[in-house]
């Protein structure tokens, strides 16, 4: 099976440590061949049976680990040079617990920045957040990727925390709801318009 591997959130971004990079190549075994993707996690194979224990031992290390494929990956996040409090570091956390490693109909980004410079670059990612003072918008439908690039439309403005942590995750139940297979999420936005999804979400 193939997992992704990921480095704790924290200020200074997601880095890996030196330790961490030997705890992998020793876990894994030196005939593994890890990948390196864009949205800051490490792919790997393992064998179905040591995945308790790859993870266990892995976590250890402060990193964590999640499936590979049709997931929501663990959250993309900025480097908090503001300050872990000013540029909301906790909200960053309880994000990622919320959207790492769901089942969707198609891989999914979330990305998350903690000021209006977004250098994070959010506003690529399938799910955008900003933080704006003590305020947070969202932006959905960015695709950084394709030859059909596109910047996220914003979708809602001004949450408080308690509100984008309840949102969120009925914005993903509801992709993964009424998605279709292999349907990439700004083309699910297209289809169900911005307007639907608030209705549907909030």
């Amino acid at each position: 099976m193939k997992i992704a591997i990921a480095p704790l959130i924290g200020v200074g971004g997601n880095r890996f440590t030196a330790e961490q990079w030997r705890t992998v190549g020793s876990v894994l075994g030196d005939e593994a061949h890890i990948e390196f993707t864009p949205f800051r996690q490490l792919y790997a194979d393992v064998e179905e049976e040591r995945f308790d224990d790859v993870r266990d031992r892995l976590a250890e290390k402060g990193l964590d680990v999640y499936p590979a494929g049709f997931f929501s990956k663990s959250l993309i996040a900025c480097q908090f040079c503001r300050g872990a409090e000013e540029a909301g570091l906790s909200t960053a956390l309880k994000l990622n617990e919320l959207v790492a490693g769901r089942a969707l109909p198609h891989p999914l980004k979330v990305g998350y920045a903690g000021c209006a410079n977004a250098t994070s670059e959010p506003l690529f990612q399938d799910i955008g957040i900003v933080k704006m003072k003590d305020r947070f918008d969202v932006y959905l439908g960015g695709d950084g990727k394709s030859i059909r690039a596109s910047v996220g439309q914003l979708w809602l403005s001004g949450l408080t925390e308690a509100e984008l942590l309840e949102t969120i995750p009925k914005l993903l139940a509801h992709f993964r709801d009424n998605g279709k297979k292999k349907e990439r999420f700004s083309r699910f936005v297209g289809r169900m318009t911005m307007e639907r999804l608030r209705e549907a979400v909030r």
